[in-house]
């Protein structure tokens, strides 16, 4: 018996017919085949990535895990190694596919149908993605002129069906902190409040001690940014150790593959040389932030992550964003009317660095 042509569309869920989806950043082979140069002359400052190659003992212990046989479902030797880490004890911590996954996961636990989802903008874009999968409702709370969070108008803004409120710190993509009197506040109210701190590593200011006072408080953090693992989709998340076990309950039973728990292992074991080069992103950052301030009209805001966000006047960032993406110098833009005069910089190597003002004098 032959299908309807396009029948199947009537059996999507209707809030996910049309989604909005998130807007990833293209593949390297992808950036090079629309600038019309060779992949290896491209420079990728769009993603938040860590310019430094992986280590070589990363690598080696990546290339030698046996990838036919299952991950621990449990990921004891992960959690072990995170807390040892992280001060957090280990029943506190679980390790997902990205921080995306735990925050797709989180949804899945705590929205339905209808709930509320409180959220400051501008932020990342994942939070608001989950809510429309999730089919939740999202308030967003604007950040004040200097993009700094605005608790009481949070607080106003909370509703009967008001379950999570999302906080990056630094967030991105304005680069700058949420204090901890702001964190706490927030969690005073009694939701569940996830602070993201994917970029902890780069300004070393963190919630996680509040974890075990606070069993509405779920700290993220990822391997993508300091330990350079973008590619293998690694990060985790330190909660109350119930929580931890709602999310083991509810998780792929295999969620974090064998690459990626080889590649977090032997990160952790190697911290001290990638935090050293940590150390060398924020000071490119600071460097970089010098020398767009000498461009006219450019205004670097201040930053606690490994990227910079940059002002323009009216009408400029575009003409200067597809500028520099016809050098092959690709950096991120926003849709959203707050970021409309701004594109965020990812930090690179100096001698990428030194490319990217020299094209942007010309485009200024």
């Amino acid at each position: 018996m032959k299908g309807r042509k396009n029948g199947v569309e009537r059996l999507v869920r209707p809030h996910l017919r049309n989604v909005e989806t998130y807007a990833a950043v293209d593949p390297p082979e992808e950036l090079a085949r629309r600038a019309g140069i060779p992949e290896d002359k491209i420079i990728k400052l769009n993603g938040n990535e860590n310019p430094h190659p992986p280590l070589d003992s990363v690598r080696k212990a990546v290339a030698q895990t046996a990838i036919n046989i299952y991950p621990d479902p449990l990921q004891r030797k992960v959690r072990q190694a995170l807390a040892g880490y992280t001060g957090v004890d280990a029943d506190h911590i679980i390790a997902g596919a990205g921080s995306d996954e735990l925050i797709d996961l989180l949804f899945r636990l705590f929205i339905e149908p209808g709930d509320t989802i409180l959220d400051f903008d501008p932020t990342f874009a994942m939070y608001a993605f989950c809510a429309r999968v999730a089919d939740g409702k999202l308030k967003l709370v604007p950040r004040n002129e200097t993009f700094d969070l605005d608790v009481e108008a949070a607080k106003k803004a909370i509703d009967p069906r008001t379950k999570i409120i999302f906080l990056s710190s630094p967030n991105n993509p304005t680069g700058n902190m949420a204090t901890e009197e702001q964190v706490r506040a927030l969690l005073e109210t009694g939701l569940v409040v996830v602070v993201d701190e994917a970029y902890f590593e780069f300004c070393k200011q963190t919630a996680a001690h509040l974890v075990p006072e606070y069993d509405n408080l779920v700290v993220l953090r990822s391997m993508s940014k300091w330990a350079g693992l973008a590619g293998l989709r690694v990060g985790y998340g330190m909660m109350s150790p119930t929580l931890a076990k709602h999310i083991v309950d509810i998780k792929s039973p295999y969620n974090l593959n064998v690459a990626a728990e080889a590649g977090l292992l032997a990160s952790i074991q190697e911290a001290p040389a990638l935090l050293a080069d940590v150390d060398k992103i924020v000071r490119e950052r600071e460097r970089m932030t010098k020398l767009l301030k000498t461009l006219p009209g450019v205004k670097p805001w201040p930053s606690a992550g490994n990227f910079v966000l940059v002002q323009f006047p009216p009408g400029k960032a575009q003409t200067v964003f597809h500028g520099l993406a016809q050098q092959g110098i690709f950096v991120r833009k926003f849709g959203s009317d707050r970021l409309r005069d701004c594109f965020r910089i990812s930090v690179g190597t100096p001698a990428q660095t030194d490319a990217l003002i020299a094209a942007m004098r010309e485009l200024v």
